[in-house]
C-alpha cells in the first residue's frame, strides 16, 4: 500500500449510509464483502476491517424509505485492498457466493463493482503501482476497459477470511446536480486537484492519487437532493493532515458561501449538491 492515504494527504475515512432492513445488509456486509462488526445497536452497525478504525457505518432510521432515483448522492464508495492477490482472493470468493458483479481496469487499478441489496454502489479494487501510471499535463490517464479475470483469478488460491486488516476507504463517487459548482467547492474550497475528466465527470484528489473523491453528473444536470432518510448517503468523512489544513479548507469553504458548522471535534461541510462531509482530523 502506497502513502495516499496518510499524512500529508486529504483523503477519505469513513463512510455513513442509509439501509432498509440492518439485520438484511448486516448479513450482506458480512459475508459478501467480509467486514467485522465494531460496535451495533438495533438500528446502527459500525463496520470495520482491523477491530478499531471505522470504514462503513449502516443506519436504518425509523422512518426509512427506498432509494430513489435520479438524484444527487452516492454512486458507489470504494475499498482499496493492499494487493492484487487479496482482490484476487475476493474475485474467487465472489463467483463462490454468486452475488452478482461487474469488473473492469481502469489502467491504474483493476475493480470489481457490487451494489448491496439496497442498491448503493461499493467498488472493491486494487491499485497498481504509481510508477506505472501515466501523467500529461498533471491530468493522469484512467479508462474503463475488460478486466483480464482470468489473469487476476490466476494471481493467488489463497483462503478468503473477509477483508485484510489493513484495507481503507480508497475513494467515493458522488452524483452532483452541477459539475461547475461541485468543482468550484471541492477544488476552491477543500484544496482538491482535478486528475483526471470524464464525460460529465471529473475526478480529484490530493497528493497526486488518481482519484478520492470523484464527481458527475449522470443521474442528469440539476439532479434534486434525495429526501431525509432514503437509502443512499448520509455523510463521508475527509481525513485532514492537521487543524491548520482543516482551518484552511473551512475559511474558503466559508468564502465560498458553503455551509460549515461545527459538531463535536469535527465540522461538517455540505456541498453544493446536498452531499454532506464531516471534516475531521
Amino acid at each position: 500500500m502506497e502513502h495516499f492515504h496518510r499524512k500529508p494527504n486529504t483523503f477519505v475515512g469513513e463512510v455513513n449510509i442509509t439501509v432498509m432492513d440492518l439485520k438484511r445488509a448486516m448479513t450482506f456486509y458480512k459475508n459478501v464483502i467480509g467486514f467485522q462488526v465494531l460496535e451495533q445497536t438495533d438500528r446502527t452497525a459500525v463496520l470495520t476491517t482491523d477491530g478499531k478504525t471505522p470504514l462503513v457505518t449502516l443506519e436504518q432510521p425509523l422512518d426509512v424509505s427506498p432509494k430513489e432515483g435520479r438524484t444527487t448522492g452516492l454512486y458507489h464508495f470504494a475499498l482499496l485492498l493492499p494487493s492484487r492477490a487479496d482482490l484476487s482472493v475476493f474475485l474467487h470468493h465472489l463467483l463462490q457466493t454468486g452475488y452478482r458483479f461487474g469488473a473492469s481496469d481502469h489502467y491504474v487499478s483493476e475493480a470489481l463493482y457490487i451494489n448491496d441489496p439496497d442498491g448503493n454502489g461499493i467498488e472493491v479494487y486494487r491499485d497498481r503501482p504509481s510508477t506505472e501510471w501515466t501523467w500529461t499535463n498533471d491530468k493522469v490517464a484512467m479508462a474503463t476497459e475488460p478486466l483480464d479475470g482470468d489473469s487476476l483469478l490466476a494471481e493467488s488460491e489463497g483462503e478468503w477470511s473477509g477483508l485484510p486488516a489493513d484495507t481503507v476507504m480508497g475513494h467515493i463517487h458522488l452524483h452532483v446536480a452541477d459539475l461547475k459548482k461541485a468543482e468550484e467547492f471541492y477544488i476552491n474550497g477543500l484544496g482538491f486537484a482535478v486528475v483526471s475528466l470524464y464525460p460529465q465527470a471529473i475526478f480529484t484528489s490530493t497528493g497526486g492519487y488518481h482519484h478520492h473523491i470523484a464527481l458527475n453528473t449522470w443521474q442528469g444536470i440539476g439532479a434534486p437532493v434525495p429526501k431525509k432518510n432514503s437509502v443512499g448517503l448520509n455523510w463521508f468523512s475527509l481525513v485532514f493532515p492537521d487543524e491548520e489544513a482543516r482551518g484552511k479548507a473551512i475559511k474558503q469553504l466559508e468564502k465560498l458561501g458553503a455551509s460549515v458548522t461545527k459538531e463535536a471535534d469535527s465540522y461538517l461541510a455540505t456541498d453544493p449538491s446536498g452531499n454532506k462531509i464531516r471534516m475531521v482530523i
